[in-house]
């Protein structure tokens, strides 16, 4: 099935030249003299970069071939992040360019999305929200509850900012799409 330029979104994946893309930024103009056309910024599921295309009246371009699986995140074995499906308890190794910077979210357990495109899985998608335990913070000192923000390591890696008034040990959720701190676990 063929998508033609009116069908074109913010957030549509589409095939071009064979390769799997997501549209990040739409923007529709109309000159003053001549066709209508879309100007996109799309973003390759293969290797994360983000190209510029403009689409005319006439052009049109595929959906492509993808499937989503959910799969649990098992270990690092150094080279590979091993994954297991839910379904059939099969093992999946991805290399650290396919996990990309999901890997900062992504603890031993954690149930994942793996998109697979033409049978070959090409990303990860952390869940949305993860609650992660805040294995490294400064102390509080007394004053420090102006509002401010102070850095934190989680147990996956990754670096956010939090709240004065939360301690070394606390578990707190975090937005994996922006890394912003959301709230403290109770």
């Amino acid at each position: 099935m063929a998508i033609s330029m009116g069908d074109l979104k913010k957030g549509l994946k589409i095939e071009f030249d064979g390769v799997p893309y997501k549209i990040t930024d739409y923007q529709h103009v109309k000159p003053g003299k001549g066709a209508a056309f879309v100007r996109c910024k799309i973003r390759s599921f293969l290797n994360g970069k983000v190209i510029e295309k403009t689409f005319h009246a006439g052009d049109k371009c595929e959906v492509p071939n993808l499937e989503q699986k959910q799969m649990q995140y098992l270990y690092n074995d150094g080279e590979t992040y091993q994954f297991m499906d839910n379904a059939n308890y099969e093992q999946l190794g991805l290399s650290k360019a396919q996990v990309g910077d999901s890997a900062k979210w992504i603890i031993d357990g954690m149930t994942c999305d793996i998109l697979f495109f033409n049978e070959k899985a090409i990303t990860v998608e952390p869940p949305m929200v993860v609650e992660l335990k805040i294995t490294e913070t400064p102390p509080n000192f007394k004053g420090d509850s102006q509002g401010g923000k102070k850095s934190a390591t989680l147990e996956s890696g990754a670096v956010v900012q939090i709240p004065f008034h939360i301690l070394e040990g606390e578990s707190i959720k975090v937005d994996t799409r922006t890394g912003e701190y959301l709230e403290k676990v109770k």
